[in-house]
This record gives C-alpha cells, structure tokens and sequence, in this order.
C-alpha cells in the first residue's frame, strides 16, 4: 500500500522557498533516500508548483488563476466524464421523446445532486490522502472493501461496454468502419494512460474532455425555442404524459447519467493522485462546481439538439448514436448532426479513459499494490494491467453484431442508480467520522443534503423494482 506521503510538509508546499527543483530531491531526509519513489518524486513536483503559484500568486495580478489552472482537473473530469456515450444518449432520448418541458429543469436538478455528493470526496481525498475503496477497506473490514471494487469493476465493465459502443456508432455516421472505430479509439486510450505521468494524463484527459461542448452547436443549429426552455427552468412543465414505465425508465437512466458510483471513486483518487491537501479544497470545491455547470450546460444541449425530432413526431426508440445523428440531418442540416455524431463519438472516449482509470484505482487499493498514474509500468503492472484488460475486454465484446444499443445504455444507467445507495452510505459514514475527518467533518446542512439525495435515489430505485415485478401499476 502507497504510503500518502513520504515527506509531508515537502508535499504540502510548506517548507521554506526552494529557488529550483532540485531542492525537492535535496530536501528528503537522508533516512529517505531509497525509499522516496518515482511516485512520491513527480507529485512532489506537482506540488512544488502549487507552492510556486501561492507564492508568486500574493504579489501577481492574476497569480490566483495559475494557482487554480493547477488545481482544476478531478472534478471537471469526473462530470465531463460522466456525459458519456449513454448517458449523451439518455439525454437525446428525453429531449426527441418529450422536448424541452419536463426534464430540462430535471437534469439541471441531478446535477445539483451530483455536485453535493462529489463535494465530499474532494474533501475525503484531500484529507485523508486515501482513494475510496482503500479507505471502506481500511474502515469496514475486507469483506466490504472487496464487495466495493467488486461491484465498482463490474459496473464499470457494463458501462465501459457501451462507452465503445458510443464511439462505433458515433464514427459510424461517417462511414467508419466498426473494427477502425473501436480499434483506434481503445489506441487512444492506451496512449493517455501511459504516460507514466499523473498531470500529463490529466490534461490529455481534459483536452479532449473539452469537445463535450460540440453538442452547443448542435443544439444552436436545432433552432430551439428559448422561450419554452426559460418557460420550462422556471416552471418545471409537469410530468409528461405517456407510458408512465417508459417516463420512470427515463427518469432513472437520466439520473443514473449524472450520478453514478464510479464517479465516487474516481475523484476521490484523481484527488489523491494529484497530491492535493487540506489546504486545497476550497480550489477543489470549485473545480466540482465547474465540472457541473458545464456537463449540466451540455447535458441540456444534447437535449435540445433532439427536440426537432419530437416536434416531427419521429419515433426515436430503437435510435443508436448514428441513428440519432442520420435522423436529424433532414431537421438540423449535416453540420449539426456531424457535430452531434462527433459529440457522442468524444463522450464514449473520454468517458472510457476515466471509468477504466477508476477500476484500476479500486483494483489497486484493495489489492495494496501500486495505484497510481505517476508510477511506471513496472511498478504498478497490476493497476495498468486491469486497466488495460477492461478496456480491451469490453472493446471486443462490442464488435458483436446486433449488440442491442439503447437497451443496454438505459439499462447501464438504471443499474448506476440502483447501485448508487449503497456507495452513498459508505460515502455519508465515513465524512462523518471524526477519526477520518478531522475538524473537515460533514457539517448539518451536508448531512442533510447527503440524506435528501440518498433517500430519492432508494425511492427511484424502489419505483423502477416495483415497475418491473409490477409493470401494470405503471401501465407498463
């Protein structure tokens, strides 16, 4: 098991000035030398410019902003990452099945519920220099430590699945073939994550996480009525009409694209990875919050770019990504549907890179092996090894003819919300331990919004159980 830190204060930014780098080597202790590893080095120098920024930053105009571009990443990446292939896909569902009423407002809501939960792993991982599975393992026993990666890895497999599903059918709008498509994408992925470089993953990461936002223009050359949509943020039109199964499938697969367990442990350890300490989570609030008015701004956009299709009364149920793109060209011109296909295409990618990332950071912190992106292979075979194997496994089983698309999207998503629970009670118990937390420990209004957002997850849960034994309650 990774110790969090071999030199504390080093890490922490807080010795005296060093006027270069080599003080982060000269200033381990002598008794240090030999056990300080390629992982411990290149976040100390992470950290070094971190402490750089807050010193500079004090007599520098925009010095606060450096200091912020170094600290962003984990959360921008953990809700960028979650606007996945399926998840994009739950939302053009909403949008060319029911247009802009009811479920604007309600994924605006699903994200206010995923900020309040990703709030409090910024603060778990900088505080207890611990990822999530590593800490419920260390606190719960074995059994619950291995039942969370357990569940995380087979999870993220199904969800993986459909990532490289999305990118198949996104480059299939242009006519690649299916072999090219997920062969070149599962290259991508394996080059961003063998960098043997935390920060340099991150930012790849983050390069391409940044074309989520080609849904903007999707959506602008839609047309959208911007009446109705600010009618609709500020009303909240009622539950729409239709197969009220179908309505509770969809709210649930909605929910489940903005909350979903992986993301629990993915930032948490991208936090820890990143070497970030108490000091800094005010920069990693802030870092969530943007990583969810973006994801939220183009969430609605990819709602909007299929509401042409609602008002043209096309049905859009057995629509895969291509699918979705093919039937807008008529409604929105080649552009839009070239940048929508592109959209989903980047959202399997990026979305593949960091679900991966977060199977093998589970695998590695229970397992007490090397789980970080700044070792090198050799140190760590077994974390790149999972996250190499998932990714292969599910790019392999996608090339299956007549995989059935949505289906598995909508399911993936309603499995993360009937998972999500559990992940939330490991998550509430500990941010309210003392031993764990410190004087960081969830405040009232915390555990209030905590419980709110776990107690509506059981009850979507219980309704999508309770439709499915019982279909004719819902007319389903």
């Amino acid at each position: 098991m990774d110790a969090p830190d071999k030199n504390p204060s080093l890490l922490a930014g807080q010795t005296a000035h060093p006027t270069t780098e080599s003080a982060v080597a000269s200033a381990a202790a002598p008794e240090l030398i030999g056990l300080v590893t390629h992982e411990d080095v290149d976040r100390a120098r992470d950290r070094w410019e971190v402490a750089r920024a807050r010193w500079t930053g004090r007599s520098k105009k925009f010095g606060g902003v450096r200091l912020l571009w170094l600290l962003v990443g984990p959360g921008v990446l953990v809700f960028l990452g979650e606007n996945d292939a399926p998840s994009m896909l739950s939302y053009s569902a909403d949008g060319s099945r029911y247009g802009v009423g009811f479920f604007i407002p309600f994924v605006v809501l699903t994200f206010i519920m995923g900020f309040i939960v990703q709030e409090m792993t910024v603060r778990l991982g900088a505080v207890t220099h611990r990822g999530h599975a590593e800490l419920i393992f260390d606190r719960f026993g074995k059994f619950w430590g291995f039942f969370a990666m357990g569940d995380l890895i087979f999870g993220n497999f199904l969800t993986l699945v459909t990532e490289f599903i999305g990118v198949r059918a996104g480059l299939g709008f242009f006519g690649v073939r299916p072999s090219i498509a997920v062969g070149g994408a599962l290259v991508i992925v394996v080059a961003a994550i063998t960098t043997g470089r935390y920060w340099t993953w991150e930012r790849i990461t983050l390069s391409l996480a940044i074309f989520n936002g080609l849904f903007i223009p999707a959506a602008i050359l839609a047309r959208p009525d911007w009446h109705a949509v600010g009618h609709a943020m500020l009303t909240w039109t009622p539950f729409p009409g239709g197969s009220r199964y179908e309505i509770l499938l969809l709210i649930l697969a909605t929910v489940g694209a903005t909350v979903t367990p992986w993301m629990l442990f993915f930032q948490q350890s991208a936090v820890v990875d990143k070497g970030m300490q108490p000091r800094d989570i005010n920069a990693g609030r802030f870092d969530t919050l943007l990583g969810a008015l973006l994801a939220s701004a183009f969430a609605i956009a990819a709602i909007l770019a299929t509401v042409p299709l609602f008002h043209h009364g096309i049905n859009a149920a057995d629509f895969q990504a291509a699918q979705f793109a093919e039937a807008l060209e008529p409604l929105i011109g080649h552009t839009g549907a070239a940048l929508f296909a592109l959209g989903i295409f980047e959202a399997g990618i990026v979305a593949a890179i960091a679900i991966s990332t977060s199977s093998a950071y589970a695998f590695g912190e229970v397992m007490q092996t090397g789980h970080s992106l700044n070792r090198p292979l050799r140190e760590a075979w077994p974390f790149y090894l999972t996250l190499f194997g998932s990714a292969c496994a599910a790019a392999a089983l996608v090339l299956i003819p007549h995989f059935p698309l949505e289906f598995v999207v909508l399911t993936v998503n309603v499995i993360a919300v009937l998972a999500m629970p559990p992940a939330l009670a490991f998550l509430l118990l500990l941010v309210n331990d003392p031993e764990v937390m410190g004087e960081h420990v969830n405040g009232f209004w915390a555990n209030v919004a905590g419980v709110i957002v776990t107690v509506l997850l059981i009850i979507a849960g219980l309704g999508f159980g309770l439709a499915t034994v019982f279909p004719r309650l819902l007319g389903g």
